[in-house]
């Protein structure tokens, strides 16, 4: 038996590597550019779909706050005119009359209540005349108040919060 050193003869045993192509291929470079054009497009029009819906969530909150307000001030104007008779109850009180400290009770109690609701009265005597919170009647020559000031408060105004629930009848000094 003979004994000889055998050594691996790698280049037998190896199988032909591939050429790899050096040129690209101008179709499928075409589309991958066409792909990622179109991913573009549609990750566009999705920010854009995502956006629009940001927006109408934030016009619909708007509109129901508006709504809100809008029933809120309709309820409101109609204790107005429950805060008006209490006043003129109590302008023209009898003088012992004991049922006149339940009326102040009930009138003082709604006060309240409109004031935590964020209705402020309109207070504009003295103060110059705006078409914003006041309905003028009537213009009479004051001694008192310069001219286009109010003169004289018939009916209170209330506002709640910026909105104008009921402008203040007034007289303006001319």
């Amino acid at each position: 038996m003979d004994e000889t050193t055998h050594t691996p003869d790698n280049t037998h045993d190896e199988a032909p590597q591939a050429e790899v192509a050096t040129t690209p291929d101008l179709g499928l470079q075409q589309e991958l550019q066409a792909a990622h054009a179109k991913a573009a497009e549609n990750l566009e029009g999705w920010q854009r779909a995502q956006a629009e819906f940001a927006n109408y969530k934030k016009r619909m909150a708007r509109d129901q706050e508006g709504q809100e307000a809008e029933i809120r001030g309709r309820v409101i104007k109609r204790y107005l005119e429950i805060v008006d008779d209490l006043e003129l109850a109590l302008k023209n009180k009898p003088a012992e009359a004991e049922w006149v400290q339940g009326i102040e009770l009930i009138y003082r109690k709604l006060l309240s209540f409109l004031e935590a609701e964020d209705v402020q009265r309109v207070d504009p005597l003295g103060q110059p005349f705006d078409a914003n919170l006041h309905e003028a009647i009537a213009q009479e020559d004051s001694q008192d108040y310069e001219s286009g000031t109010v003169s004289e408060v018939l009916r209170t105004g209330y506002t709640l919060g910026e909105r104008v629930l009921r402008p203040a009848v007034v007289k303006v000094a001319k």
